[in-house]
């Protein structure tokens, strides 16, 4: 429904419709998601944000830009405060025109003089606009908006500039016959009562709105015994609000000398994101954009113990959450994914789930992961029936990898492909039991050489094979395209069928059974771009690479 009209039937069909102050879209959307009924979009707000006076600094293309941001984000009127309409009557033809042309719902105009100063400033300069003037203004607006539900509210500032009870009535008088179609009676007084004197001396058949910043203790119970206030508007808070959150929050950071004492008491970053549109961005994504690319989806089985050699260092927390330089192994690995353009990531948690929290991703819980190896986690977040056009992409909770190597993996059309290693022998650690894999093709080794092999396959894959046999390491990486899926959701099921315990089974088990089901292993070599956090000097190692970039 347009916006003008929803505003229209609330003040036809509402006791009291509540405006709230805003500055910009997110503000609006905090409005919005508070249960307000409007936006009021502020002029002293919207100044305030650039950081300028609220005395006409700011262009009516400014107060219209801020406006629309508000109002393109949130599906509630917005009501514009337009000063004294940026002019004289020809200024107030065009600015009704671009506001109404943008969606805005209504506008309020006072009768100041240009430039104004606000309202509640102490000792500022507040001067009339005649009462003709303001009349014709009114007619301008009127006569200029296209739609008959825009709503056109005169501002009176009688009271603001102390000229009395009886010039505020004859200016409102002379508003509403004009065409007003709401009159808000303005007041710096710290109790409601020149505003409640005004309320009870009104008689014509035009709601009154009413903006108790200074008189805060007239309540919407108290209002409500007053039939003709049909609108409360709390202009400024959520602005005044902000900046002494915003103030006490850099006060502490300075004083502490880092963030440790503030992280606690700022919402999630996730929770910005949703304010931000975040998921329905994913959402949209997945049904309009088009990429040459298939649709990826990143499976991290996260749910083990840390191993004893970094126990003592992360005590009770994941080793998927163990900082290196500043952000989470897992963080890190999550936002590499994001960099390619991957988004549809499920972390499976286990031990000290409660300390997973990575942004970007889905975090399930693998509630039998005391009893169960990766691929019990793995087959946590499977999915049920696999879209035909996407792979997915399965990495080990414990390495750290570059974009390039999985980039390099997604180029592969193959059902099963896993990422090997061809440097492994040149490790530092050769007294650790890895996985190991026997190519068809070993690497080529030499100083200079041109690799002519372009498509590998994995002959066998176990941590068992003796060294001297094997020609790489299994990374940890592996992709399956959906009919790859298929084969290993039925490899499951036939051991499942055959007694096995398959949950408490690992990765390499699974790639070796295929192999021996004649379920074709290809592979993607590499010769560095990732590397697995199992000790402290792999971690210190970790840290000492990050360290460069």
């Amino acid at each position: 429904m347009n916006k003008s009209r929803i505003l229209r039937r609330l003040l036809k069909e509402k006791d009291l419709i509540r405006l709230v102050g805003a500055h910009n879209g997110l503000s609006a959307k905090l409005v919005e998601k508070s249960g307000f009924d409007g936006v009021w979009a502020s002029s002293l707000e919207v100044s305030a944000s650039h950081a300028v006076p609220d005395a006409n600094i700011l262009t009516m293309t400014d107060y219209l830009n801020a406006a629309t941001a508000m109002n393109d984000v949130i599906s509630i009127p917005v009501v514009v405060d337009i000063d004294q309409g940026y002019g004289n009557s020809n200024n107030v033809i065009r600015t009704i025109k671009k506001f109404e042309a943008a969606g805005i719902a209504g506008v309020c105009m006072e009768d100041k003089k240009f430039p104004k100063q606000n309202s509640l400033l102490s000792k500022g300069r507040q001067e009339l606009a005649s009462i003709p003037e303001f009349v014709g203004k009114i007619l301008a607006a009127k006569n200029a908006q296209r739609s008959e539900d825009f709503v056109v509210i005169a501002r009176v500032e009688a009271l603001i500039a102390g000229w009395g009870q009886e010039e505020a009535m004859k200016r409102a008088k002379a508003y509403a016959r004009a065409g007003a179609d709401v009159i808000m009676i303005h007041s710096k007084s710290s109790t409601p009562n020149e505003v409640i004197e005004f309320v009870e001396s009104w008689e014509e058949n035009v709601p009154i709105m009413v903006v108790p910043t200074n008189y805060y203790n007239f309540t919407e119970d108290e209002i409500l015994k007053y039939p003709k206030i049909k609108i409360v508007t709390y202009a400024n808070h959520g602005i005044r609000a902000a900046v002494g959150a915003m103030k006490a929050t850099l006060d502490e950071i300075r004083v502490t000398k880092g963030i440790a004492s503030v992280s606690s008491k700022l919402i999630p970053v996730k929770e910005l994101f949703e304010l931000q549109g975040t998921t329905q961005l994913k959402e949209d994504e997945k049904k309009f954009v088009v990429s040459d690319n298939k649709p990826v989806k990143v499976i991290i089985p996260a749910a083990g113990l840390p191993p004893e050699s970094l126990k003592a260092m992360l005590g009770d927390t994941p080793l998927a959450m163990l900082d290196i330089n500043g952000n989470s192994l897992l963080q890190r690995n999550v936002e590499q994914l994001n960099s390619l353009g991957i988004n549809d990531i499920t972390i499976v948690s286990g031990y000290g789930h409660e300390k997973i929290t990575i942004e970007n991703a889905n975090v399930i819980y693998n509630d039998n992961w005391e009893n169960s190896t990766l691929l019990g986690s793995i087959m946590a977040a499977i999915a049920d029936n696999p879209d035909p056009e996407c792979q997915t992409l399965i990495i080990n909770g414990d390495i750290l990898f570059e974009p390039s190597v999985i980039k390099q993996l997604l180029k592969h059309e193959q059902d099963v492909v896993a990422i090997i290693d061809k440097s492994y022998q040149e490790s530092k650690f050769l007294d650790k039991k890895l996985d190991l894999v026997v190519a068809k093709f070993p690497p080529v080794s030499g100083d200079r050489i041109i690799n002519t092999i372009k498509e590998n396959v994995v002959l066998e894959i176990g941590p068992n094979i003796p060294r001297e046999e094997a020609s790489h390491e299994f990374t940890g990486i592996s992709l399956f395209s959906a009919e790859g899926v298929k084969t290993l959701k039925r490899e499951i099921a036939n051991d499942l069928e055959q007694g096995n315990d398959f949950v408490v089974k690992d990765m390499v088990y699974l790639l070796q059974k295929l192999i021996e089901k004649n379920n074709p292993v290809h592979a993607s070599e590499v010769g560095e771009g990732w590397i697995e956090i199992n000790t402290f000097q792999n971690y210190k190692d970790a840290c000492s690479m990050l360290a460069r970039k």
